[in-house]
């Protein structure tokens, strides 16, 4: 599960359909994410100008 780094809100998408150079959008603040990697997921936080900032590594989300 993604956690956006500004407000700490559960990015909600879903990680089995995504791929690299999607775009995610917090709901909550608005802060946009790119998938630079699936596997593992890793998202780039896009800045104001539209560039990638830093790169954030998350988990795989367990299946249950």
């Amino acid at each position: 599960m993604a956690i956006c780094s500004e407000c700490d809100t559960v990015l909600d998408f879903d990680a089995e359909e995504a791929e690299e150079g999607d775009v995610i959008v917090c709901d909550e603040c608005g802060t946009e994410y790119e998938i630079v990697a699936t596997e593992p997921l890793e998202l780039a936080r896009v800045d104001d100008d539209g560039l990638e900032d830093e790169d954030e590594e998350f988990p795989d989300e367990e299946e249950e």
